[in-house]
């Protein structure tokens, strides 16, 4: 599914009604009737209930007022506050609706800055539920005091809120809040298509449920494919898994050779390559330090290993290339990183093997912390990187706290700069590809957030490579197997007790339930 910024939105509604010729009235209503029908499947028969719905001068207002109206129709109590002065003029559309409810004599109120309110509250605190439709997606900068003391006012009531399109004060491009503070909703109704910042904002506790509703605006048009991100879904990945032949064998489904490993982190390497196994690789090799090999061996019993060269620190030396190199030569996949210390012998072996690999590689980890940002460029093979935005801001020079405020921005200029594939984890982790598209997540939680749970994930794209998955096959289907195990994960062990292995171990049934039911 597409997800779109405030002026893609903007656009596609200007396509629709300009160019198809479909009345933007039509839209929004649509748009409220549509709103209303999510409404009573989340809070049940609405008849009786005191709503108050609090209406900007913009499409959003109007869309509160086709939501009235039809409520009015099913005999709630409703009662609109028109956050602006009477003689303000309103857009055409949401002109039509006004004069609409007017004739239908709906309870209006007008508020303006100086209203009364004290008076506000204790009506606010009769009531049942509350709607925000005060401002859309077209918001781009903090609202006026006024609407911020509108604001505070329904987030302070405790009463459930109702966001239409989108919570005010959030930025439907970025997920930034705009101003102190956005509305706190515990259903979202957004139409057409989701918008970015529902749902890659940090602050997505504000959406609550996020529910997209059609509001008749062609597939054609709302799946444009200039609209660069898109957030995953289960059927998408389900198609990407190639059927299994009766007569297949281990070498059918792809070896894999990890190279990883230095003092205290071996069993970084070992969750990698046992998560290529359980995401269906055939055969998995783990490379590490000659020194590391005999406590290696004891602790994997299905993955082969070898001993390399190593340094006098014990981490990998350069002289290991070689060796590596002609191992290379019979993997569909290799994983450098989990683990393998950032010794500057260990850096120069990674800028070797980078340059001179020619099967799918994938940089996670150390491996990503060993090589200058100008190096990836100079990969032969396709070339993933699976950075955390601690690495992402090492590799480009930023803070964490600007990766982190730049999140798409930062994947899709990566990815297209270096030709790279780059998979920036984190809360809805981002897919980028060389062409510039942006892939969202949306499984996962934060138990997820403990150590080797990134090793994991290393594991699981490299066992699609592997099995012929296409770089952004493997990474798509990798990140989201990845976060359904954990999802799993969750179930049995809950978020605080969660550790990697347990997500490892639910990889077969995160394949499974995205698998079920096919031929």
């Amino acid at each position: 599914m597409k997800l779109v910024t405030g002026p893609e939105m903007a656009e596609i509604d200007r396509l629709t009604i300009e160019e198809l010729g479909i009345p933007g009235a039509v839209l929004m209503e649509n748009a409220g009737l549509q709103a209303v029908l999510v409404m009573e499947r989340h809070f049940g028969t609405l008849e009786g209930k005191k709503i108050n719905i609090f209406c900007g001068k913009g499409n959003n207002g109007g869309d509160g007022l086709v939501i009235a109206r039809h409520l009015f129709n099913r005999k709630a109590l409703v009662h609109v506050f028109l956050l602006f002065a009477e003689k303000e003029e309103l857009k055409k559309d949401a002109r039509i609706n006004l004069d609409i409810a007017r004739r239908m004599d709906l309870p209006l109120e007008y508020l303006s800055a100086g209203c009364d309110f004290p008076r506000l509250e204790q009506d606010i605190s009769q009531g049942d539920l509350l709607i925000d439709a005060i401002f859309g997606t077209g918001l781009q900068e903090a609202p006026k005091i006024f609407y911020q003391q509108i604001i505070k006012l329904l987030n302070d009531s405790q009463k459930p809120i109702v966001a239409v399109d989108i919570p005010t004060g959030l930025c439907a491009s970025t997920g930034n809040i705009l101003g102190p503070q956005c509305i706190k909703a515990h259903l979202t109704v957004t139409f057409a298509l989701p918008k970015i910042g529902l749902v890659c904002s940090p602050h997505r506790e504000s959406v609550g449920i996020l529910e997209v509703v059609d509001i008749s605006i062609p597939a054609f048009i709302s799946q444009n494919p200039t609209l660069k991100v898109e957030l995953m879904e289960k059927e998408q990945i389900k198609k990407l898994f190639p059927q299994r032949t009766l007569s297949a064998h281990k070498g059918t489904f792809g070896h894999v050779l990890v190279i990883a490993g230095s003092p205290g982190k071996t069993g970084a390497g070992v969750m990698t390559a046992e998560a290529t196994l359980r995401s269906g690789a055939g055969l998995a090799t783990l490379g590490v330090p000659r020194s590391m090999h005999r406590r290696v061996e004891t602790k994997t019993l299905e993955v082969m290993t070898t001993a390399l060269p190593e340094t006098s620190a014990c981490t990998l030396s350069p002289l290991a290339a070689k060796p590596i190199l002609q191992l290379a030569e019979k993997m569909e996949a290799i994983a450098i990183g989990p683990g393998l210390h950032t010794h500057p012998k260990t850096a120069v072996l990674v800028e070797d093997l980078i340059a001179n690999l020619t099967c799918p590689t994938i940089l996670d980890a150390d491996g990503i912390n060993n090589i200058p940002l100008g190096k990836l460029q100079f990969a032969k093979a396709p070339l993933i990187i699976t950075p955390h935005p601690g690495e992402m801001g090492r590799l480009l020079g930023m803070s964490v706290q600007d990766i982190q405020a730049n999140r798409l921005e930062v994947v899709q200029k990566t990815a297209t700069s270096y030709k790279v594939y780059v998979v920036l984890k984190g809360d809805r982790t981002l897919i980028g590809d060389p062409r510039g598209n942006i892939y969202v997540n949306p499984t996962g939680n934060p138990g997820m957030a403990t150590a080797g749970s990134g090793d994991i994930l290393t594991g699981v794209i490299a066992g699609f490579l592997a099995q012929g998955f296409t770089p952004l096959a493997a990474c798509c289907a990798g990140v989201y197997i990845h976060g359904l195990a954990g999802d799993l994960a969750k179930r049995e062990k809950g978020e605080c007790g969660m550790i990697a292995r347990n997500i490892s171990e639910q990889i077969p049934a995160a394949i499974l339930d995205v698998l079920e039911n096919q031929a």
